[in-house]
């Protein structure tokens, strides 16, 4: 064994209270170890359940109290976590609807959790973000009115505003909460409520969406939580219907639609209920977020019927408008390669999904090839 590998089990044993001289008395503590002591892991362990010894992972729960071993079981993603070291717990407390964490990462700036989840972090939000928004935007011709569903951090709608055609946007946003969280620790997401296009709804969307006049919106962006509890009614076909009938002929979807690593049974299903439902085309997307689970995420993106829509070539290329690269903030992961690269699938999961390419919808039908 080397001497570093010597020196770090030697610390380690330090750190865990084990090491000792030859004599029995204690060992004086390396500057390493007490530089580590000093941020009291141990302290901040109990400041909240998912945060151990400085890391926080998703989500875990302690089972088996003999063997004080802790499983991280995840109903969405069984047997795996992703782990960040935390510098600062920034804020925490319960809302009427769930938990809303803020962290202070090492490597990933500030981290917005809910409920155990990461929902994003300053590093990385830019790809989400961006995709979700400018996918459905510019691949219609002016968009006019936007309506956001949840995205309550404020992200999408910065994205949105890049868009000069755009009249009008909405959000459908539960909980007042998440708002007032982004606003105060994500400025650079929450800047998306400063533009006076913007009309923020607080409450249900499934109650709001069926109060909506028919045709009325251009594009609809759903910026949910991962569908399990509440939200497990965003993925299923009554919700998919009111979205439909809100959409003008020709008006364009984008769901956020999970990892295809880990959800591709929850792909097919949602891909099935949407063409039962939009009858234009209906294509599946992705792009990489480091810091959701397995590292990538999806995007189901939808037309109904009428003017056909062509996902996988822009005709609203982001390039050609006139300031949008750098309104508010400049785009750091979208373009117009990268909206094409997007719709490139891997051949496991054309080969998992091929069952429902079996047959055309009259405007086009699923691509995902």
């Amino acid at each position: 064994m080397g001497d570093g590998a010597g020196r770090d089990l030697e610390c380690q044993k330090i750190m865990d209270g084990k090491a000792s001289n030859r004599n029995g008395s204690k060992k004086a503590i390396p500057s390493c170890c007490l530089k580590a002591r000093a941020s009291a892991p141990e302290l901040e362990a109990k400041c909240h359940s998912t945060v151990v010894s400085g890391w926080f992972s998703e989500t875990q729960s302690s089972s088996d109290a003999a063997s004080k071993r802790i499983y991280f079981n995840n109903p969405m993603w069984p047997g795996e976590a992703h782990s960040l070291k935390v510098e600062n717990i920034l804020f925490k407390e319960k809302s009427k609807y769930q938990e809303i964490l803020v962290f202070e990462s090492s490597t990933y700036g500030k981290v917005l959790v809910l409920d155990g989840i990461v929902q994003l972090t300053e590093k990385d939000e830019c790809a989400y973000q961006e995709m979700i928004a400018h996918l459905p935007l510019c691949s219609i011709p002016s968009p006019k009115n936007v309506l956001v569903v949840g995205g309550g951090d404020g992200g999408v709608l910065r994205e949105i505003s890049r868009h000069s055609s755009v009249e009008q946007i909405e959000i459908c946003e539960i909980d007042q909460m998440v708002i007032d969280v982004c606003k105060k620790f994500f400025p650079e997401l929450s800047v998306g409520f400063d533009d006076p296009r913007v009309r923020l709804h607080v409450g249900d969307a499934v109650e709001f969406l069926r109060q909506v006049p028919e045709g009325k919106y251009d594009a609809i962006i759903v910026d949910s939580s991962d569908p399990v509890g509440p939200a497990q009614e965003l993925v299923e076909k009554p919700f998919f219907d009111t979205i439909a009938r809100a959409l003008r002929p020709g008006g364009v979807l984008c769901n956020m639609a999970e990892s295809m690593w880990l959800h591709t049974h929850l792909i097919q299903d949602m891909i099935t209920i949407c063409r039962e439902t939009f009858k234009g085309s209906i294509h599946y997307a992705w792009a990489s977020v480091p810091t959701y689970p397995s590292g990538v995420i999806g995007f189901l993106i939808c037309s109904t019927a009428g003017p056909p829509v062509d996902f996988v070539n822009p005709i609203n290329p982001i390039e050609k408008l006139e300031g949008a690269i750098k309104h508010k903030r400049e785009l750091r992961f979208y373009n117009s390669e990268m909206h094409k690269a997007a719709f490139a699938l891997p051949t496991f999961l054309k080969r998992e999904v091929r069952l429902l390419c079996d047959s055309a919808t009259p405007a086009g039908g699923i691509c995902v090839s």
